[in-house]
């Protein structure tokens, strides 16, 4: 009776098939987080394309309690206390950033990604004047790209997609070599690439 079972893979056949199978899971989230990242990186590179968005803004007034000043003037950090006293009792954009106190007056900055707020308070009266300034929608993606002012979540985020897009490129270059009759050719194609980025950075970047 003819063993018409599949042949059992050697080592090398083996590990570059699980190489291919995980070469294909990661790419399922990786390539969308990829395109995501290169596109934002263009818009990053390209500032001057909505050099002419206006981004939207508004003040308005609150008032802080006399028992939120008293609150914040016994807290060991002052500012922090207000900024939290103040985002109990106004909508603002962005996470308290810094804050100054100067004789009786309070100044400050909420960022964040979706915008930022920058709040005066009288420590007399309680009365507080909020600016908040609205991010347009190129100003938002490229802070997702860089992180900036995201939030923890965001920056792991970030980490991981880096760190599938590594594993992706390095499954990716082990798959290129397992090709024996291109070998040689793939060499020379990688060698080349190092060879072009070093001109590009030696000859053109500042």
């Amino acid at each position: 009776m003819t063993n018409t079972s599949r042949p059992n893979l050697n080592g090398r056949a083996a590990f570059y098939r699980f190489c291919r199978d995980w070469h294909g899971y990661l790419s399922a989230f990786a390539f969308l987080a990829l395109m995501f990242f290169s596109l934002t990186g263009i818009l990053l590179n390209h500032p001057e394309w909505f050099a002419n968005a206006e981004r939207g803004s508004e003040t308005r007034s609150v008032m802080l309690s006399g028992d939120a000043l008293q609150g914040a003037e016994r807290a060991e950090d002052q500012a922090a206390a207000l900024a939290a006293a103040v985002s109990k009792v106004a909508n603002l954009r962005g996470v308290f950033a810094s804050g100054e106190i100067i004789e009786s007056e309070a100044m400050l900055r909420f960022e964040g990604v979706t915008g930022n707020s920058d709040v005066f308070i009288d420590l007399v009266s309680g009365a507080a004047e909020i600016t908040v300034e609205r991010a347009d929608a190129a100003s938002i993606l490229n802070d997702l790209h860089r992180g900036k002012n995201a939030g923890a979540v965001w920056k792991a985020l970030i980490d991981i997609v880096g760190g599938l897009v590594t594993a992706l490129s390095l499954v990716g270059f082990v798959l290129f070599f397992s090709l024996r009759f291109r070998l040689r050719t793939s060499l020379l194609l990688v060698a080349a690439s190092i060879a072009a980025m070093a001109v590009l950075f030696v000859a053109f970047v500042p």
